[in-house]
């Protein structure tokens, strides 16, 4: 008869057959079968004089002669006469220094890469996305890219943003917290310590300008408001559905982004309202548009396409229409020293010049952010109705040549 701690008690043959519970070979090793479950355990008393198991692979992936083998390396450490090592302990051990193995080889692109992903769901458009991936692509990824990202400092920071502050600085502040994010998201993820080197307060502003004194805003190129009526009367003889969106575009004093994607069902033209939802408003809140007699004129006018919810559909079938759309009916007015979105700051020159209609109204109406007590007048309705009566004078200015 065979000793019972030594190995060879199980046949191969016999695996398949064995009922629930545990089966030894001897040498510490068992078979533990539940079930459809059969799994190799390396079974041992620690030095605090616990039992301990420890797994080695289900019978499908480990054989019993590998088995066998693998008991054998682990009574050699646990009875190694100088210093045993506990063999849960061990592989601990090594799982922890392969898993910082792996950390220390995860570079600032893959970080970037990653944290991206993670957040493509929750950004409100791809060009958002898309904004990202071109910034990092430009200027971090070539002095960042490839770097693990725990030997991102101060100075190689400092190296991507110093040549662009000043030229493109509006680009350059993006980009600083767009790494600045990347690399609390590395942190946070264990794949570096320490505190963020692009981190403005406190740190960067002691070497970099400050943006505001650097750069002056640039704002969109916009008609004056006293050229408005003769742009109108010009506008109103081009035909398509390009000219159109242009049209309603300067009535509603909306952003191109929010007439391009506007559907029908956002439109009520028996109550004079346009919702805007949310997720296509830079503010993030659903903003409702007062439709003047002259908006709800020319929707009316528009044709509805059967297989196509937008109101002002693209080139391409159930597709919005393309940024460049209302660039080009621009341009083939000879007007591209102006843009689409600058009419939205002749409406407002318009009602702060022209007009008695208080600044909060004006406000309201391009979707700004305004004072709580107004915002709350708002919401109840009542603000609606003046804003109505503001957009339908405004659609009358607007449309008179000459103005």
């Amino acid at each position: 008869m065979k000793n019972r701690r030594q190995p060879g008690r199980l046949a191969a043959v016999a695996l398949k057959s064995l009922r629930d519970g545990w089966h030894a070979d001897g040498g510490n090793l068992y078979l533990h079968v539940r079930g459809t479950s059969r799994a190799w355990v390396f079974r041992y008393v620690g030095e605090d004089g616990r039992r301990k198991n420890m797994g080695l692979g289900p019978v499908h992936a480990v054989g019993l002669a590998d088995a066998r083998k693998a008991a054998g390396l682990l009574r050699e450490q646990l009875r190694h006469p100088v210093s045993p090592v506990d063999p849960l302990v061990a592989r601990q051990m090594h799982r922890q220094e392969t898993t910082l193995a792996a950390r220390r080889r995860m570079t600032f692109k893959a970080c970037a890469e990653a944290y991206i992903e993670a957040h493509r769901a929750e950004w409100k458009s791809e060009k958002h996305v898309q904004q990202w991936e071109n910034t990092l692509d430009v200027y971090a990824y070539p002095v960042l890219g490839d770097l693990i990202v725990e030997q991102v400092d101060e100075a190689l920071v400092l190296k991507v943003l110093l040549p662009i502050w000043k030229e493109k600085t509006e680009t350059a502040k993006r980009l600083r917290g767009r790494i600045e994010t990347v690399l609390d998201w590395a942190t946070f993820n264990k794949y570096r310590v320490g505190e963020n080197p692009a981190r403005w307060k406190g740190h960067l502003e002691h070497s970099l300008a400050k943006p505001s004194k650097v750069t002056q805003v640039v704002h969109h190129p916009a008609l004056t408001y006293t050229e408005i009526g003769n742009f109108m009367t010009d506008l109103r003889t081009r035909e398509g559905i390009g000219p159109r969106a242009l049209e309603f575009l300067i009535l509603t004093a909306a952003r191109s982004g929010e007439v391009r994607g506007a559907v029908w069902a956002e439109m009520d033209l028996e109550e004079k309202i346009w919702t805007v939802p949310a997720e296509r408003m830079k503010m993030q809140r659903e903003h409702r548009v007062a439709l003047s007699d002259a908006a709800v004129a020319l929707l009316k006018s528009l044709p509805r396409l059967d297989d196509c919810d937008f109101v002002f559909p693209g080139a391409k079938p159930k597709r919005p229409m393309s940024d460049m759309t209302l660039t080009a009916v621009l341009r083939r007015m000879d007007r591209g020293d102006i843009t689409a979105h600058g009419f939205r700051s002749t409406f407002r020159d318009w009602a702060a010049e022209a007009t008695n209609y208080p600044h909060e109204l004006a406000e309201m109406a391009l979707a700004h952010a305004v004072g709580n007590k107004v915002e709350a007048a708002y919401r109840r309705g009542d603000m609606l109705g003046k804003r109505l009566s503001m957009m339908n004078a405004w659609a009358n200015y607007a449309m008179k040549p000459g103005a």
